[in-house]
């Protein structure tokens, strides 16, 4: 009886380092918006470059997350899982360190990959530690979905705390302790698995995350070089090819990073298009929401991050204590449809602010809102992915999902960026230019999610709420392809 109680309680200790992992890997995306001044001066960024401050990170990490969770399947999910946190710390050594530019992304990249091995090995690790029960493990990928908007949103508050009263290496330092802790508390806490015989499809992560590289770049670059550009139309033409290529790549290998055929399991293909919309909703929403806070109503980045503080209580709440049992009374179809359109709400809501606003009439209740459909829709779907997976492809199945969370948040923000600069957000010191251009990118924000809501509603199957209450979280089924 002892020897099962301490059992199920290392269970749950290996759980809060899978969800300490999850907040780490998406905290990183978001913990570098406000220092992003301050890197700028001391590292000499053009204002174009500075973005990249952010995409390398995010196009690292979303491009190699395929390879992370074949990885995963061939070495185990606990070698892999370690491996990426002494990637993670190098990465996170580097950035500190840095004194140049090329440098710092440099460094910012290593994070991302390193980050790329870690979240589909942890999603692995959770899904074998609490697979063989349905009720536990809706309850741990409700606390492991919290960590990821909770790490984006506390993200912001961190580099807010961290740049104003330490400096900015110290948003990249941070993640050196952890990562020492999570290397030592790993072996004892994990299942150990088993490697598996395969090959690993090195072309088809260089040509996505090429592809992907250059797609953002281009989005990014638009607005100054013209849409119409022999730049931008060239860059998008060789991202296009590149996407093109690693498809092709992927159909005539034997063994390749991504079973395409994987994508006709029933609700894995919706799911993933619902948190790539989500994602791209999302992320577009805080970056800008902290721009206004800073830029317009002249908060400094202890306050401002301390403003998304109510947000990630909603989110928490939200996931751990009501989206779970809403999830297990109504299913995931229409709990991932109501969030998305909700979380539009919420955006057009945003989308009101004023030159001369406050946090407490055109902040605080719209992100609330928007907060609220994000912890609504997000487990739901994030479940469906997962489930739908033969448990032989639960690397496989957790990279994608993830990868389709990462490309999400790097294309949508991208798009807004754009968006927001071409109508004024870039003129800083002129409040009512900056909110008509954050006000689009809200707008645009909201189109996303309503788009994601009414493609959900089309695409992902309508099961009876007893079989979603299961099939939002379960162990992986047995669906063939």
């Amino acid at each position: 009886m002892r020897s099962m109680a301490a059992g199920a309680s290392r269970r749950w200790w290996a759980l809060a380092l899978i969800a300490t992992a999850q907040f780490i890997v998406i905290m990183d995306t978001s913990i570098i918006g406000v220092a992003l001044p301050r890197i700028q001066v001391d590292l000499g960024f053009t204002q174009e470059g500075l973005s990249w401050v952010f995409n390398a990170y995010v196009v690292a990490f979303g491009g190699l997350l395929l390879l992370g969770g074949r990885l995963s399947d061939l070495l185990g999910a606990r070698r892999v899982f370690m491996t990426g946190w002494l990637v993670l710390l190098a990465g996170s050594a580097v950035a500190g360190a840095a004194g140049e530019a090329w440098v710092e992304l440099a460094g910012r990249a290593v994070q991302g990959a390193g980050a790329a091995l870690i979240a589909p090995s942890a999603l692995t690790l959770l899904m074998t530690l609490f697979g063989g029960e349905p009720r536990e493990l809706t309850k741990a990928l409700s606390l492991y979905g919290a960590a990821a908007p909770a790490g984006g949103t506390a993200g912001v508050f961190l580099g807010g705390v961290i740049t104003e009263y330490l400096s900015w290496p110290w948003v990249f330092y941070l993640n050196i302790p952890i990562a020492l802790v999570a290397l030592f508390a790993a072996p004892v806490l994990m299942p150990a698995g088993s490697a598996q015989r395969g090959s690993v499809d090195v072309l088809g992560a260089v040509t996505v995350t090429a592809g992907l590289a250059l797609a953002v770049y281009a989005i990014v670059r638009a607005p100054e070089a013209g849409w119409g550009s022999a730049e931008i139309l060239g860059t998008l033409a060789a991202a296009v090819v590149l996407l093109a290529g690693f498809l092709v790549v992927q159909s005539k290998r034997r063994v390749p990073l991504v079973r395409l055929g994987i994508f006709r399991t029933p609700g894995l293909g919706a799911a993933n298009v619902a948190q790539l919309l989500l994602a791209g909703a999302w992320i577009p929403m805080w970056f800008f929401l902290n721009l206004y806070l800073q830029q317009v109503l002249g908060l400094g980045a202890f306050a401002s991050g301390s403003a998304l503080v109510p947000m990630t209580t909603v989110i928490m709440l939200g996931m751990i204590a009501v989206g779970p049992r809403l999830t297990a009374r109504f299913g995931a179809r229409p709990m991932v449809v109501t969030g998305l359109l909700v979380l539009a709400a919420g955006l057009g809501w945003l989308s009101l602010v004023r030159p001369d606003g406050t946090f407490w009439v055109d902040v605080l209740p719209a992100s609330l809102v928007a907060a609220a459909g994000m912890a609504l829709a997000f487990v739901p779907s994030l479940g469906t992915a997962i489930s739908s997976a033969r448990p032989e492809e639960g690397g496989l199945a957790s990279g994608i999902v993830n990868t389709s969370y990462q490309v999400g948040s790097a294309l949508g923000l991208a798009a807004m960026t754009a968006l927001a600069t071409s109508l004024g957000s870039g003129q800083v010191g002129d409040a009512h230019a900056v909110t008509d251009g954050l006000s689009a990118a809200f707008v645009g924000a909201g189109g996303i999610a309503l788009a994601g809501g009414l493609i959900a509603m089309a695409t992902l199957r309508n099961r009876r709420p007893q079989q979603d209450g299961r099939a939002a979280a379960p162990a992986p089924s047995t669906t063939s392809a």
